[in-house]
């Protein structure tokens, strides 16, 4: 069952795991951050596009027409 001579967990012990999974996760972050953000600009831009595109559509199709006659 339990060994009564183990040696106590320190806190010295356990700031260290904690510090080195706190790396592990930051590391992991920052390299998914490099390859989101050129994702992030292209979906952008796209956006951008799109509603250009959309925006001249609708545009061409509601815009009013003013008929000047002489009278």
């Amino acid at each position: 069952m339990a060994d009564d001579k183990a040696e106590p967990i320190t806190r010295d012990q356990i700031a260290e795991s904690i510090r080195s999974v706190r790396g592990e996760v930051t590391e992991e972050a920052e390299a998914g951050a490099r390859k989101l953000i050129p994702v992030a600009v292209a979906g952008g831009v796209a956006i951008l596009v799109i509603a250009y595109f959309i925006g001249r559509r609708v545009g061409t199709t509601k815009s009013t027409v003013v008929e000047i006659r002489r009278i």
